[in-house]
């Protein structure tokens, strides 16, 4: 697919980061490229309006923090709301709390109580895949809002870490990592 190819070639690679053994791809130098974010953007929209026909997403849930670069705009084009699942500490008011397992020990994420209404349709962003951890805790969240999780959708996968069956819904990824 010529615009898979197109967006992953903004994308830098980086040896041993976060830690000696890990090549990390980041997608962020295509922010800096007007051109290749519309790409994405466009993918993403195109992505998720063809696979939910008739089922519109209502809110769009993007993982703090990557997924506050582009789920506000996924969730303009589409015509939903936009949710943030922050850290835990970070959000004012009465919230929902996840604890949830990370590759290096343990986090929580939250919610704002109500931002995700009974019955919403919901498809979670953020910008890796992994081990599953922070999105299949961002569905637990969607969850006991009582929303719906329809799909998870992120920049990039990393399928060999087995994350994506961590996850109660189907899972999309721009670009598929082998290492």
């Amino acid at each position: 697919m010529a615009d898979v190819a197109f967006i992953a070639s903004h994308f830098t690679r980086t040896p041993d980061f976060p830690k000696k053994g890990i090549n990390f791809l980041d997608f962020t130098p295509i922010l800096r490229s007007p051109v290749g974010f519309e790409a994405l953007i466009t993918h993403l929209t195109h992505h998720i309006l063809t696979t939910h026909k008739g089922v519109a997403p209502d809110v769009i849930v993007g993982l703090d923090a990557r997924g506050f670069l582009f789920g506000p705009i996924l969730a303009l084009r589409l015509g939903a709301a936009f949710v943030p699942v922050r850290k835990g500490g970070k959000l004012p008011g009465a919230v929902e709390v996840v604890k949830y397992e990370k590759e290096y020990g343990f986090d929580e994420f939250e919610m704002q109580a109500g931002a995700v209404k009974p019955g919403q349709k919901v498809i979670v962003v953020d910008d890796l895949i992994a081990t599953g951890g922070s999105a299949s805790a961002a569905g637990q969240l969607v969850k006991k809002s009582g929303g719906e999780t329809i799909e998870y959708v992120f920049i990039v996968g990393l399928p060999f870490l087995k994350g994506h069956e961590k996850l109660d819904a189907p899972a999309y990824s721009v670009v598929q990592e082998d290492d």
